[in-house]
């Protein structure tokens, strides 16, 4: 029983870990990165259709995507989508056939804005492994009638282990994206 609840919140906390590190990645670096648009929701027929389902993402140049949809329809919602991406401002052009992104080069300024949004997004991602890890601790005390306060001790103790290591690969994450936000 107690290890069905550290399995559980184990899984838990990777998905965690994986989505900081997902929503890292949604942060431009001064690159051009199909990583970039992952999150953008194009209103394709009345419905919110990711990106990455209507159009083909290239990348020919460090700072240039290319955005080729499958249906030519779809491109002023693709423009549209991308244009009303937060924290992007890119250039965003349309000839016809394709949407062309090109990012500016970043400021130093814009670097350090970008710094502090990594840094909320980890902190969101920690207080979410810690939700996990509160909720994981409660369910543990739950079964001190049936398996004794030795057993709920040490599978405290795990848990612990367990969230530190998660936290660490967040800080780890983080720390990553930092260097490469204010790499010039």
């Amino acid at each position: 029983m107690i290890a069905d609840v550290i399995s559980d919140a184990t899984q838990r906390m990777s998905k965690t870990v994986e989505a900081a590190k997902d929503d890292f990645s949604t942060v431009s670096a001064g690159r051009a990165n199909p990583a970039l648009f992952q999150k953008v929701l194009v209103d394709y027929y009345g419905s919110p259709t990711p990106l990455n389902q209507l159009a083909g993402l290239q990348n020919p140049e460090a700072r240039v995507l290319l955005v080729t949809p499958y249906d030519k329809s779809a491109l002023k919602e693709i423009e549209k989508a991308i244009v009303n991406m937060p924290n992007l401002s890119a250039n965003v052009g349309n000839d016809g056939e394709i949407v062309r992104v090109t990012l500016p080069e970043l400021t130093e300024d814009r670097r350090k804005d970008f710094v502090k949004l990594v840094r909320s997004k980890g902190e969101d991602a920690k207080v979410a492994i810690r939700n996990i890890r509160r909720k994981a601790k409660d369910d543990l005390d739950a079964l001190k009638s049936e398996v004794g306060d030795d057993d709920v001790a040490r599978g405290e103790k795990e848990l612990e282990n367990v969230t530190r290591t998660h936290v660490e690969a967040i800080d780890e994450a983080l720390k990553r994206k930092e260097a490469e936000l204010l790499e010039v």
